[in-house]
């Protein structure tokens, strides 16, 4: 990269004067990075690199030669000389060959290049070289430890990412990071259980690093999981500057005529399960009642047809992932969004702290997280009546409000051939239990109901989307260890959309996971004709499969309990007859079901958005409450440790209420309008 070098005469002076002092070697590297550091805030980045350039030529004996490299490239990648940096770096620790830091941004210079493997093999070699810990590495160890098995994640190669993963932990198990990559990545090969301890960390401290997405896998405890999301919000968000905080004040637009302008916040606007379910909402937008904005946060996308559907149906697009947090909020205060919903929550590529400087006088949550984002800003929450019923707004932070269904469908998604069961490579008269849920979503205790299932329908077997061959194998061995035959567990490899939704058909039987139940995955089955088997519990995630197949008019599929999804599970796989009505009835009812009819849908989002919209003008926009979240979070805690996998709603919160009580006999405890409301007067 060639780095122009016109300043002003003024500049130029002070250059020249700053160079002669370096190749004679009269300019101490304070002096060196305290006008690098004036320029940089000038936005004179470029004379800076030139005098990083002729100080580090000609003070080549210096023992400071690391830091001003070190800092040098810091520069040249400011600049978009990603090549430069990489040399100044590679300059630096042939200064300094255990100067951590310098492995480290090494190590993210090649990963933003698309070069995880040198990436890899640059962290790795500081980990060799830092084996002997002492206090001076063990920081830049231990972020060395965390990139490594970040990427591996990434890369899907969860055996090794565990390996560095499980170091970085018992290096510091006070640090959450690894942790919860370490119990994502044991979730995804199913490796139960999947939270563990050692001598050097224990079970809480596992917990504790658990974010909010796996925990909902991992766990059916809504109250822990809003508490859980209140202190991941402060981690990733925390409070804003004070002088970048928004107080947005609301346009009066209701009863005027003008249109609202709605914005969707979102990096999964793009062929993606999420893009899938926005598409058809988008399109129906009435644009004589509101304006769309679309914000995209994800990875860049080439011929998406998702997206370009999008785009064409669209107001306004605005790409900001290269922004910053305050920029991106900057730029959605200053195109004056009435109300700004967040299609991301705690999910994979989230912005979370956009909303924290409050760019938009109303923020919602909907769509993309299955859960409560337990925030400071988020003041709704848009879902159905079957995943948050009446009484169980206490799990949320936001105000609920309701739509039909909380699950939108593209009608329009194309559908390939559907092929026969040997071109699948199932048995052809074999009755075909099925999931196509994620292997994140499969627990120690569904795979064990699972096995029972197949072990009282002989002739039966169970398709899942396949991970990978280790982890393959690894459900086929606890198969064998269940007395289940191995060769009785089909796994279905990755296919195109279309192609994934013609096969689904070919199944008898879906059947659900517990507690993170089927989103999309079960709107597909369903769509294709499939019936879903699920048992809701009590939190978002474990109640949602349920709202999809109550909104596909087969209520009949939503069992009370575990024990009587075994049990349907059974008799619908010998009752034939029985599974052709419900089949029937899926079939009949698909084009006027709930789950279908996106119209409906659309005008009660706007119906709702417009009440937003009221409520802040007349200066009832709700306030979250997040009272009382830290005593919900330590009882939460022990609650999950105590490892109860299904519970009902009354003993359930009975069993906060004791731990409340508890904690109200040591100490009082403020009232709430949770668990623990003040007694009537």
């Amino acid at each position: 990269m060639v780095i122009h070098t016109a300043f002003a005469p003024e500049q130029n002076a002070q250059l020249a004067a700053a160079m002669d002092k370096a190749r004679s070697q009269k300019l101490s590297l304070i002096e060196l990075l305290q006008l690098a550091e004036h320029w940089g805030a000038s936005g004179q980045t470029a004379l800076a690199a030139e005098l990083y350039k002729t100080w580090t030529a000609f003070n080549d004996q210096s023992p400071l030669l690391h830091l001003a490299f070190f800092n040098y490239s810091v520069v040249l990648k400011a600049l978009g000389d990603t090549a430069g940096a990489i040399n100044a770096l590679k300059a630096a620790l042939r200064a300094a060959p255990m100067m951590g830091q310098a492995h480290i941004n090494l190590g993210r210079t090649y990963e933003d290049c698309g070069l995880g493997a040198l990436a890899i093999q640059q962290w790795r070699s500081y980990v060799e070289q830092t084996s002997e810990i002492t206090p001076d590495k063990s920081v830049h160890r231990l972020m060395a430890l965390q990139h490594i098995g970040r990427v591996m994640e990434g890369a899907s190669l969860y055996a090794d990412a565990e390996t560095a993963l499980w170091q970085a932990i018992e290096l510091r198990p006070d640090k959450p990071e690894a942790g919860q990559h370490w119990i994502s990545v044991r979730q995804h090969q199913c490796k139960w259980p999947v939270v563990q301890a050692s001598e050097y960390v224990t079970k809480k401290q596992m917990l504790d690093s658990i974010s909010p997405l796996p925990l909902a896998c991992y766990s059916d405890d809504p109250l822990y999981q809003m508490a859980k999301a209140a202190r991941y919000f402060k981690m990733l968000a925390g409070r804003p500057d004070p002088t970048h905080l928004n107080r947005p004040e609301p346009r009066n637009k209701v009863g005027t005529g003008q249109r609202l302008r709605i914005g969707y916040v979102s990096s999964d606007l793009r062929d993606h399960a999420v893009g899938f379910a926005l598409s058809e909402v988008l399109e129906l937008h009435d644009k004589s009642s509101v304006e769309v904005y679309a914000y995209y946060i994800g990875d860049a996308r080439t011929n998406d047809a998702t997206q370009n559907r999008m785009k064409a149906v669209i107001d306004v697009w605005r790409d900001v992932t290269a922004m910053s947090d305050l920029e991106a909020a900057k730029l959605i205060m200053a195109d004056e969004i009435d109300v700004l919903i967040d299609v991301n929550g705690y999910t994979k590529l989230a912005r979370t702290k956009i909303f924290s400087y409050r760019p938009a006088p109303v923020i919602v949550n909907f769509c993309g997280y299955p859960g409560t984002m337990a925030s400071p800003v988020h003041q709704y929450i848009i879902a159905d009546e079957q995943i948050i019923p009446p009484g169980n707004e206490l799990y949320y932070t936001e105000k609920v409000l309701h739509i039909p269904c909380n699950q939108p469908v593209d009608r329009k998604r194309l559908i390939g051939p559907r092929p026969t069961r040997t071109e699948a490579g199932l048995p052809e008269d074999a009755f075909v239990f099925a999931c196509f849920n994620g292997m994140q979503k499969i627990t120690a205790g569904v795979f064990t109901r699972w096995m029972a299932i197949l072990t009282a329908t002989p002739g039966s077997v169970l398709w899942l989307l396949g991970g990978s061959d280790v982890v393959n194998q690894r459900l086929r061995e606890l198969a064998t260890s269940a007395g289940v035959d191995p060769a009785r567990i089909y796994f279905a490899p990755k296919a195109a959309n279309p192609n994934h939704l013609a096969r689904i058909a070919i199944a008898d039987l879906f059947l659900d996971t517990f507690p993170y139940g089927a989103h999309s995955t079960a709107s597909d089955a369903l769509t294709m004709g499939l019936p879903v088997l699920t048992v809701p519990g009590k939190s978002f995630a474990s109640r949602f499969c349920s709202s999809i197949v109550k909104s596909a008019g087969v209520p009949e599929l939503i069992c009370a309990s575990p024990d009587e999804y075994v049990r349907k599970a059974v008799a619908l796989a010998r009752d034939p007859a029985a599974l052709a009505q419900i089949r029937n009835s899926i079939q009949a009812q698909r084009e006027t079901c709930a789950l279908r009819d996106i119209p409906r849908l659309v005008r009660r989002l706007e119906e709702l958005y417009w009440q937003m919209q009221g409520e802040r003008e007349r200066g009832e926009t709700p306030v979250p409450d997040l009272s009382n979240m830290e005593m919900y979070y330590e009882i939460g805690t022990d609650v999950v440790l105590a490892e109860v996998e299904f519970e009902d709603e009354a003993a359930y919160r009975k069993r906060y209420q004791d731990r409340i009580a508890d904690w109200h006999a040591f100490h009082p405890v403020p009232h709430d309008t949770r668990l623990w409301p003040a007694k009537p007067a």
